[in-house]
Formats: structure tokens, C-alpha cells, sequence
């Protein structure tokens, strides 16, 4: 008789109606694929929320606590049995992965959504990151990057001895409701799409446009769509250098797949990534991409002169120097879909196939 498996999705991830992103449909999908194939999935996550099918989930939510203390004592009052316990956007080889393996018998497959410094972590994190990887690595059965980059720095941090078990599922999108882009006459239209995190590069861009503008007037917009922390601060710096014209917040949004088509040029100035659905989903949308090489363009999926253009992490002059040519239109961008063909094949389907997998290795 085949063994009924549950399994315990734990997500470190806000749900929200007004943001609904590339996760959301994958835990959807995720779970829709799991019932089909007779698979009970137990999703954890800080709130509660009924928007798109999360109503169709069973989810416990923490309130806003921690997940892992949320979850450890879920399973010391509950008598559940799970086959498989999977974790999202958790901070890994923490002493939490021990405990669970004292309360459970799951095997734990452990997914790294985490973006890194770009100057890389201080050398007491190093050593602290090492130590764990050698106390607590042993009790996570499959490491999950969401990228070749994600993977090697995972096996760097940890240590070697994780390096057999560690894999690559790159996450996907479902690229039918993403709406192309088929009109590439400028209209001074950037936007920026991304966590409002220092991480995320914004702050540079600010600096970049105050350089652009100090000696003369340029007519364009730059729409900032999502939320976080960094917010204010990015408000501060564009009411210091006097930009409030240039810049524009839209808040959180659940539309980004039909609106990317109305600009000209996403500018992700990131630090750190391990996969960047923006920049996949823009390049979905044949939206051109201004990006920094190896952060932002963590898949190698824009190509210089192509489908975007390319400049170093924390460069400001470099990008200020992308604008200034594309406003007085020396290098312009006009059909992207001869970029690299490989974001096609980030689909969703795949990305949910590839994870089943993980629970079911038989079946694909």
C-alpha cells in the first residue's frame, strides 16, 4: 500500500492581496499538484489571508511570530505525522533544523530564497555560517538554490560536506499572462519593480538621476512599485536632492505582469539576488532591462545591447551614463525578443514538476 504523505510547507512569506507575485503561484500551483497526486500539504505562513487561492489552502498562521517557534510547538500539541517538511524563505542551518529532527521524522528539504551582500558577509558571519553548516547541515536532507549562484554560495557558507546534496530548481512564471510589449517608441517612462530594501540599489539610482540632472533638465518619469523598509529613507534622499518631479511611489501591486508593457526600460540596480523575478519577468514582457552584471543579472539572462544594458554594482556614474544616453537617444533599445531565449523556459509548470519531484522522485 502506498505511503499517504503530509508535508509541511514553512514560508517566511507575507501574504498579501495587494502583492501577488511569482511565489504566490507557485504555492498555489504547488499545492493543486500535490492534492492531484494525493499529497496533503500543511502551509505555514506570519498571517492569513483569502485572496487568489489561498482560500483552497490549509494554512496556520503565526501571527506574526516566528515560524520556527510557531512550528515546533505546532508539533509538540499536535499528533501529525509529516513525510516531508520543506522551507521557504527560513533562515537555514539554524539550530531549529536539529529540533525538528528531534520532534519528526521528515525528511527536510530546505529552499534558499536569500539574496547576499555584495561585498560579501563580515568575517565573524563567515565563520558563524561555517560552525552551523557543520553542527546543523547534517539534519537537512536536499539544499534547494534557485540559481547556480545561490548553490555554490550556499555550499561556500555551509561547507563542502553539502555540496552532494545540494540541487538547482530555477523558479518559474507562468509567461501566458504576462503582456508583451509592442509598441518601443519612448515615452520617458522607466519603472522599478522590487522589495524597497538597501539591498536593492535604489538608493544608487537616486544619486544617478541627481548627477544626470545637475547640469541639465531631462524630461522622464520613474515609477517605484513595492514596499519595505527602506521606503523612507529612499523618500528622504529624493526630497534632499530635490528630484520629488522624476520620481513617483505606486505602492505594492497585483498587476505588475500587465502593467511592465507601459514603460521603456526596467532599472534594477541591485546589490543582491539569487534569482530576480523582476528581471525574468520583464524580459517575459520583451520590456529591456538596465541591470548590474552579476547581481541583477544573476541568470545571465540580459544580454548588453540587446535586451538591456549592463553596469557594476554600486557604479553610479555607469548608470547615470546608461541614462544619459538613452534620453538623448544615442542607445536605444527598440525589439528585445532577440534577447536570450532561455526565459521561456522558466515556466512555472516546470518549476512545480521539479519540486514535486522532490516528494515523489518516481514520478517525473
Amino acid at each position: 500500500m502506498t505511503e499517504l504523505k503530509k508535508i509541511a510547507a514553512l514560508c517566511n512569506y507575507e501574504l498579501l492581496p495587494e502583492r501577488v507575485g511569482g511565489m504566490d503561484y507557485f504555492f498555489w500551483q504547488f499545492d493543486s499538484k500535490c492534492k492531484a497526486n494525493g499529497i496533503q500539504v500543511d502551509w505555514f505562513f506570519p498571517n492569513q489571508s483569502d485572496h487568489g487561492e489561498y482560500a483552497t489552502l490549509t494554512v496556520f498562521d503565526s501571527g506574526y511570530e516566528s515560524i520556527e517557534n510557531y512550528f515546533l510547538n505546532f508539533c509538540k500539541t499536535n499528533e501529525i505525522t509529516y513525510t516531508h517538511i520543506i522551507t521557504h524563505f527560513i533562515e537555514l542551518c539554524t539550530p531549529f533544523f536539529y529540533r525538528i529532527k528531534q520532534l519528526s521524522k521528515a525528511r527536510i528539504i530546505a529552499v534558499d530564497h536569500n539574496p547576499r551582500p555584495l561585498s560579501g558577509y563580515p568575517l565573524k558571519k563567515r565563520i558563524e555560517k561555517r560552525i552551523k553548516g557543520i553542527l546543523f547541515s547534517r539534519y537537512i536532507a536536499v539544499f534547494v538554490g534557485v540559481s547556480d549562484f545561490s548553490k555554490l554560495e550556499l555550499i561556500k557558507e555551509f561547507g563542502s560536506q553539502i555540496g552532494n546534496k545540494s540541487i538547482v530548481i530555477l523558479n518559474g512564471l507562468d509567461n501566458s499572462k504576462f503582456r508583451k510589449k509592442l509598441n518601443f517608441e519612448f515615452n520617458n517612462k522607466f519603472i522599478v519593480a522590487s522589495h524597497l530594501r538597501r539591498d536593492k540599489g535604489i538608493q544608487d539610482l537616486i544619486v544617478a538621476v541627481k548627477y544626470l540632472t545637475d547640469n541639465h533638465e531631462y524630461d522622464f518619469l520613474i515609477d517605484i512599485y513595492g514596499s519595505g523598509y527602506f521606503e523612507m529613507e529612499l523618500k528622504k534622499m529624493i526630497e534632499d536632492y530635490s528630484l520629488q518631479k522624476y520620481f513617483d511611489f505606486k505602492g505594492s501591486v497585483a498587476n505588475l505582469n500587465e502593467i511592465y508593457c507601459n514603460y521603456d526600460y526596467l532599472i534594477h540596480p541591485s546589490h543582491g539576488e539569487t534569482f530576480c523575478y523582476s528581471v525574468v519577468e520583464s524580459l517575459m514582457c520583451d520590456l529591456p532591462v538596465i541591470t548590474t552584471k552579476d547581481r541583477g543579472n544573476v541568470l545571465k539572462l540580459v544580454e548588453n545591447n540587446k535586451n538591456g544594458f549592463l553596469f557594476e554594482a554600486g557604479q553610479v556614474n555607469q548608470l547615470k551614463e546608461i541614462l544619459v544616453e538613452i534620453l538623448n537617444n544615442d542607445s536605444r533599445l527598440t525589439n528585445c525578443s532577440v534577447g536570450n531565449k532561455k526565459v521561456n523556459t522558466l515556466t512555472l509548470v516546470t518549476m512545480v514538476d521539479h519540486h514535486l519531484a522532490l516528494v515523489l522522485p518516481n514520478k517525473f
